[in-house]
C-alpha cells in the first residue's frame, strides 16, 4: 500500500508565501507525474500544477509566475513553493501521485489534504 503524507499548509496574510511538502511511502517501485490540486468551498477541484518524471511542469494560468512545483525524487517528494498569495488561493490542497507498484502496473494515489488560508 501506498501513502502520501502532506504538511506545510497554515495561515498567511496576503502576498506572503508558504511551501507544501507531500512524501509518498509504501511499496512503490517509481512514481511518473506528481501533482497539486486545491478544492475551495463550493466549487470543483482543479490542477494547479504537476511535474513529471522527467521534470517537466504545467501550471494553472491562475499561479503561474507565483508558484513552483519541483520534486525530490530520492525522497519520494513533492514540494509546491507558493509566493505572492492572495485571498483566492484559499483553498484545500491535495498532493496526487501516478504511481508504479509494479513494472507494469501503476495506480493514482491522493493526499488527504492540507488547509491554506490567505487573509485579506
Amino acid at each position: 500500500q501506498v501513502q502520501l503524507v502532506e504538511s506545510g499548509g497554515g495561515l498567511v496574510q496576503a502576498g506572503g508565501s508558504l511551501r507544501l511538502s507531500c512524501a509518498a511511502s509504501g511499496s512503490l517501485f517509481s512514481i511518473n507525474d506528481m501533482a497539486w490540486y486545491r478544492q475551495a468551498p463550493g466549487k470543483q477541484r482543479e490542477l494547479v500544477a504537476v511535474i513529471s518524471s522527467s521534470g517537466g511542469t504545467n501550471y494553472a494560468d491562475s499561479v503561474k509566475g507565483r508558484f513552483t512545483i519541483f520534486r525530490d525524487d530520492a525522497k519520494n517528494t513533492v514540494y509546491l513553493q507558493m509566493n505572492s498569495l492572495k485571498p483566492e488561493d484559499t483553498a484545500v490542497y491535495y498532493c496526487n501521485a501516478d504511481v508504479r507498484v509494479q513494472m507494469y502496473v501503476s495506480y493514482s494515489y491522493w493526499g488527504q489534504g492540507t488547509q491554506v488560508t490567505v487573509s485579506s
